[in-house]
């Protein structure tokens, strides 16, 4: 073996041949003061945390040195010795952990992957190496890591920290991936989940109705990833995305000028905000603001980070209304007893408390200062002033951690069997102290309201400030408002200050609101948020401004004159106290009357040759028709009911049947008649009572089987038509079957065109014993008024068809009044001299 060795190390200082390599060293320079540092302190439980102390100022190239001698960094100690302090008033707290102590290890991220890396390596490593698994020297008692890096770099860590089933605490916004249980179990939040704002930026867009808005972000992951998923959101609730700009690290962006010039009504700008600051994009922002040509309307920045926002007076501000910001809201309670004091701490605070010595292992891979606390913070000497309630998140942090650690150590104990409470208690494993964290009292401790949500999630109930900005004078600080609950609460009072100042909130719209009674159009070609305003449709209305789409009235309602009301429609009929009723009832009376009167002198006249003439028995039929016929209207009139419903049509119908059989009768009698008085005609036979009973009865049996199969198919019925005319809605008998109906009148038409064809052809019989040129009037007048009416009636709607069917009623039933017994009654009173018989016999043997 030893031959063996000796061989090796001869060939590897033999020359190579070929083109002769050159091999430069690595230089490690010491580097002390910027070698990677632990802050270390034993306990009987040690809690890691990974923090962003070191801010890097430059960066530079150098492939000699190792990577953390080539950051330029200025340290923010205050955080870690907030940290620091919060674990000692914790151990204090005898409430909390009893006889048990936490212990701490803290490392710097450095902002990035490998600074991460390492400080996971050196938190799982027990011994000196950076080596997980391998235990030789220090037995920290790992609890949980407390993550404050970076948002992406946490993923890796919790990767890593879920091997070894340490839970990993949260302290900054998260991924989304993290959410996932069944990835990573064991990660839990102490902070809000990320984008709980973004429902109150829309909901408070929606409510000043700034609709037409522009997005900025860096030109980052992070920031193509805040453009990708808040656009959509927008566009789904309305809200029109017209500029989308992502700036670059020094700020500029190309286009913007033209992208403000061509949106010039876009005075709302919402900022996707990172750890950086945005000093950068309102440069940018002011500059291409300058090159517009006219006036600027001041433009509000709405922040999306959680958190305040102050900003100096400066001329960059010059065209800003005001920048809106989410910080999370505090709770109205007394702060904890032990952070009621101050933190007085050294500036130079690490050689006063801490030992630090640079160790190596001889299996490590870099040299690690670890710094070991030999004192506790305390109030001496030349000190600078640290307010710790600024920092009281860090504080509530360990104190939840140490209620779930003595809540397992609690549980475990009462698991403990009598026998065995003698024994040693062997110290709580990290997984086992899972379940307990999962709890998450954090949202009690916490001095912000904070909340678990369906999910499990954190999160939590924010404010809406308002940094207005004055021309002359420093900004100007308000609350807006609240966002609890997925519920927006706008502060009015500090609108009306607003106001007060002449700063009332800008208009960020394509096109002014559609009012009320309006509904918006799109406009072919643009965004959404462009429409017009058109007027809302015949029977709709719109109560509110840039509807979307109008709303129907019910039945019982029709729209105001603007469009915008619906009013109870006007129940509508033919009633008996409106003037139509009153004189269609006035006509019926008049008429009903002189049909009585004419009836009365028929009666009293009846043995008269004019009134026997004719057969008197058809007259009395004929009469007390129409007098049937005048008093029928009063079904039509007044509310429709279910029995004038029915009754109505079938009364009608039925008795102008009669009207017409009547007449038809008395035609065919005179025909009959002047046969029967030829020499040979045997038509003498026929005449007679039976024959004209024969012809009425004929006739209304069948009107009555239409009227039967009318009522037995579909039956008319009351019904309401709320349709037919604007603000009415009508009260009317519905006809059910209208055939029926148009049956009906044409059987009366048939009838009457029959009678005037009869009575047209013996018209030129002597008019002693013949009333046929009377009938042919009478009927040309009644069919003239039906077939007028026939058009008349479909033309018309409500109370109106039945007016007119009413008039047709009364006039036809007047004209065959007028006709047939007016000229009868004018021999009986004024010429009796001529109600003779012999002048009857005398004038037919001049005809004969």
């Amino acid at each position: 073996m030893v031959l063996l060795l000796l061989l090796l190390m001869l060939l590897a200082s033999l020359p190579i041949s070929g083109k002769l390599r050159m091999k430069c060293p690595l230089n490690l320079k010491h580097q002390d003061g910027r070698k990677p540092w632990n802050y270390y302190r034993p306990g009987d439980h040690v809690i890691a945390m990974i923090i962003s102390i070191a801010r890097i100022l430059r960066t530079m190239s150098s492939f000699n040195m190792p990577p953390y001698s080539q950051i330029s960094m200025n340290r923010n100690d205050i955080v870690m010795m907030a940290c620091i302090f919060a674990i000692q008033l914790v151990n204090k707290n005898s409430q909390l952990l009893h006889n048990l102590t936490l212990g701490y290890s803290f490392h710097d991220s450095y902002l990035n992957e490998l600074g991460t890396s390492d400080a996971l390596l050196d938190i799982l490593s027990i011994g000196e190496a950076n080596i997980p698994n391998y235990s030789c020297g220090r037995k920290d008692n790992l609890l949980a890591l407390v993550d404050g890096a970076e948002r992406d770099i946490s993923i890796q860590a919790s990767r890593l920290a879920g091997i070894y089933k340490v839970p990993q605490i949260r302290i900054h916004t998260a991924s989304e991936a993290l959410s996932d249980k069944s990835r990573f179990p064991y990660f839990h939040r102490m902070v809000p989940k990320e984008g709980i704002q973004y429902p109150g930026i829309v909901q408070l867009l929606l409510h000043f109705r700034w609709t037409l808005v522009a997005l900025f972000s860096s030109d980052t992951e992070k920031g193509e990833s805040f453009i990708r998923t808040f656009t959509p959101l927008l566009v789904r609730n309305g809200i029109c995305v017209v500029i989308s700009q992502q700036f670059s690290a020094t700020g500029h962006s190309a286009g913007l000028r033209d992208a403000l010039s061509k949106w010039r009504q876009v005075n709302v700008f919402l900022h996707f905000t990172e750890y950086i600051s945005i000093d950068g994009r309102l440069h940018a922002f002011h500059s291409a603001l300058e090159d517009l040509p006219g006036p600027i309307e001041g433009k509000i920045w709405i922040l999306t980070g959680l958190g305040m926002f102050d900003m100096e007076k400066d001329k960059i501000l010059k065209h800003i209304h005001s920048i809106w910001s989410f910080p999370l809201q505090i709770k109205d309670r007394p702060k904890d007893a032990a952070f009621k004091s101050q933190l007085l701490l050294k500036s130079q605070f690490q050689s006063h408390y801490f030992h630090c010595s640079v160790s190596r292992h001889v299996f490590s891979v870099k040299g690690q200062r670890r710094c070991t606390q030999k004192a506790p913070l305390g109030a001496q000497g030349n000190y600078r002033v640290l307010r710790i309630t600024s920092n009281q998140s860090n504080y509530n942090v360990m104190k939840t951690l140490a209620h779930a650690l003595s809540a397992a150590y609690s549980s475990r104990s009462r698991r403990r069997r009598k026998d065995e409470e003698s024994s040693e208690n062997p110290k709580l494993e990290p997984w086992q102290l899972h379940p307990f964290v999962e709890k998450n009292e954090f949202c009690n401790i916490s001095q912000f309201k904070m909340y678990l949500d369906e999910n499990g999630d954190v999160v939590a109930e924010l404010n809406i400030m308002s940094l207005l900005i004055p021309p002359e004078e420093d900004p100007i600080k308000q609350l807006i408002g609240n966002f609890e609950r997925e519920r927006l609460i706008i502060n009015q009072d500090a609108l009306s200050r607003l106001k007060l100042l002449n700063k009332s909130l800008p208009r960020s719209q394509c096109v002014e609101n559609c009012r009320p009674g309006f509904v918006k159009r799109a406009r072919e070609g643009e965004p959404v948020c462009c429409y017009n305003c058109v007027p809302c449709p015949e029977g709709t209305i719109s109560t509110q401004e840039d509807t979307k789409k109008c709303t129907k009235c019910p039945d019982d309602k029709y729209p105001n004159t603007d469009r915008v009301q619906c009013i109870p429609k006007v129940v509508t009929f033919l009633s008996y106290e409106e003037y139509l009723g009153i004189i269609l009832v006035s006509f019926v009376l008049l008429l009903t009357l002189t049909t009585c009167l004419v009836l009365i002198i028929f009666i009293k006249y009846r043995e008269t040759p004019i009134v026997k003439a004719n057969n008197r028995d058809l007259s009395y039929i004929l009469l007390v028709s129409l007098l049937l016929c005048f008093l029928s209207p009063f079904l039509f009139i007044g509310q429709p009911r279910k029995v004038t419903c029915l009754l109505r049509q079938m009364v009608f119908s039925n008795i102008f049947s009669v009207a017409v059989s009547s007449l038809l009768a008395k035609t065919i009698t005179v025909v009959l008649v002047f046969l029967a008085t030829q020499p040979g005609n045997q038509v003498q036979r026929w005449l007679g009572k039976s024959l004209a009973n024969s012809i009425i009865l004929s006739c209304f049996s069948v009107q009555i089987i239409i009227c039967s199969i009318w009522l037995g198919v579909s039956p008319p019925f009351p019904d309401s038509d709320p349709h037919s005319q604007p603000g009415e809605i009508i009260l009317q008998c519905n006809e059910g079957a209208v055939v029926m109906f148009y049956v009906t009148l044409s059987y009366m038409g048939f009838l009457a065109a029959i009678c005037f064809t009869v009575a047209f052809l013996a018209r030129n019989l002597p008019g002693a014993f013949n009333e046929a040129k009377l009938i042919t009037f009478s009927m040309l007048v009644f069919c003239s008024v039906w077939v007028t009416f026939v058009p008349t009636y479909l033309s018309t709607k409500g109370k109106f068809m039945v007016a007119v069917q009413l008039f047709s009623i009364l006039a036809s039933s007047a004209g065959l009044l007028g006709c047939i017994f007016i000229p009868k009654c004018y021999i009986i009173i004024l010429r009796p001299d001529l109600n003779t018989k012999e002048h009857l016999t005398a004038r037919t043997n001049v005809k004969t």
